[in-house]
This record gives structure tokens, sequence and C-alpha cells, in this order.
């Protein structure tokens, strides 16, 4: 084979590779966040599920930042109890 021909081929899967890993990463990285916006709610409304919160001056102070998680929090609430309905509603369906 032709050096050249080979140096394309090996730059043609290192940009798969590469290509493979952003998507790899970037699907990590909104799983964290995800994570991390339940942890956020758990901490602020912790004392729903006995978990210490803190004081609830603070706890109203961030309550405006937490409507996409309440809103969030209810539907696992109404989708508590049947799995079906759960996975319903993870693909939209209705």
């Amino acid at each position: 084979m032709n050096p050249t021909k080979i140096l394309t081929w090996l730059k043609e899967v290192w940009q798969a590779f590469d290509k493979a890993a952003k998507a790899k990463s970037t699907d990590v990285l909104e799983y964290e966040v995800a994570e991390l916006q339940n942890v956020f709610a758990l901490v602020v409304v912790g004392s729903f599920v006995g978990l210490p919160s803190p004081p609830m001056q603070i706890t109203l102070d961030l309550l405006p930042y937490m409507d996409e998680e309440l809103v969030i929090l209810m539907n696992k609430i109404s989708t508590a109890n049947s799995p079906i309905s759960d996975l319903v509603s993870i693909f939209d369906v209705g």
C-alpha cells in the first residue's frame, strides 16, 4: 500500500474514534447534569422524603430556580405506582 493511503486511512479511523468519544462524552455529561438536578431538588426539598433540608429562607429563595425540577418530581409522583405509565411518559405518547 501507498504510505499516503495508509496515512489517510489512519486519519479517517482517528476521526471516527474522535467523533464517537465526543458523542459518548456528551451523553455522559447530559446524564450527570440530570443527576445533579435531582440531587439539587432533594437537597432543597429533602424534608419531604426525610432528608435534612436547608433553612426555610434558603429553600424559599431557591424555589424560583426549581420549576423544572418540581415538574419532574410531580410527574414521577404521578407515575410512581405504575412502571408502564412511567415508560409511556418517557416516550411522550398521547
